[in-house]
């Protein structure tokens, strides 16, 4: 798999020394450049986050070691890696500059193809170490996100909205009969129908912020920021319809001659002090009232009161 064009954010009070390392690096890889600690910072946390950061450590508004203190104790921001690049030569400057979490330091002046190669080799590692990153995120049957995913995600979004107060819904989805369905179809056909679904929820949630992810068997969760009740209902009735159109053939069911899903949906607006496993544990129930009460259907539990009927036609 060829590597992507990568990205390094160079930080220097001194744009002869930034143009330098651009001259050196612009083959290579893209560049952002900063001349203060402050814009370094806001540079670094702008999205796409910078794969490396060369930064220096005498600048007037705040050294580098303060930026790289600040950079690596910001969630977003702290796995990136940053080489100092400085004139400081001191031991103790080196060692106290990399306690600070760096991965390099070189020194000033330098040669050309010293900064290039060892660039190179930290954007290597830094991409194998977010491929690897990824995978142990991702579901190996559906390829959305996994359930160790959604449990960090699940807890960001927790704490956002406990900032916010703003509510956070959650949604369970369930295909009904799905055991019936590998009983009937075989196994590599009740992957295939998994992907499918999981490749339909993932369409029918259109906010960049909304997350899919398997939960486990033939169950998913969604995750809606800034959601209140009636909107999480909607989108919840969305996917009820949504599967049923993928029109995927199940015989061995008794509710209906094509693949269907029972969803249960909550909201919390979350408060300081709180778990987010009772929003789980909220969706678990709700999902369950879905299944008893007949399956291809929603169930929901939150202490909103929608003003909408739980399954409108």
């Amino acid at each position: 798999m060829e590597q992507p064009r990568q990205t390094v954010l160079a930080v220097d009070d001194s744009l002869l020394n930034l143009q330098i390392i651009v001259d050196i690096l612009k083959e290579d890889c893209n560049i952002l450049m900063a001349r203060s600690g402050t814009e370094a910072i806001r540079i670094a946390c702008s999205e796409p986050l910078p794969d490396l950061i060369l930064l220096d450590i005498v600048m007037p508004d705040m050294d580098g070691f303060e930026v790289c203190r600040r950079i690596k104790s910001i969630e977003k921001t702290k796995d990136i890696p940053i080489i100092y690049l400085t004139g400081m030569s001191n031991e103790y400057d080196e060692e106290y500059g990399l306690s600070l979490g760096a991965i390099d330091y070189i020194t000033k002046p330098f040669k050309p193809s010293i900064l290039r190669a060892r660039v190179r080799n930290h954007l290597q590692l830094k991409y194998y170490r977010d491929r690897l990153t990824r995978i142990g995120m991702i579901d190996g049957v559906t390829g959305i996100p996994n359930r160790r995913r959604f449990d960090e995600i699940m807890s960001l979004e927790w704490r956002r909205a406990i900032r916010s107060s703003q509510p956070l819904s959650l949604i369970m989805c369930d295909i009904d009969y799905f055991k019936n369905y590998n009983d009937t179809y075989g196994h590599l056909e009740g992957d295939a129908c998994l992907r499918k679904v999981a490749n339909k929820l993932c369409d029918l949630l259109k906010r960049p912020g909304d997350l899919v992810g398997r939960w486990g068997g033939e169950e998913f969760a969604c995750i809606l920021p800034e959601t209140d009740i009636i909107g999480a209902m909607t989108v919840a009735e969305r996917i009820r319809k949504g599967i049923i159109d993928l029109t995927i053939p199940h015989v061995s069911s008794p509710i209906a001659p094509v693949v269907t899903v029972s969803l249960g949906v909550t909201t919390m607006v979350p408060q300081a002090g709180q778990d987010p496993i009772e929003l789980v544990r909220r969706s678990d129930e709700a999902l369950y009232k879905a299944k008893r009460a007949g399956r291809n259907q929603i169930g929901v539990v939150s202490d909103q009161q929608p003003l909408l009927p739980p399954n409108p036609k």
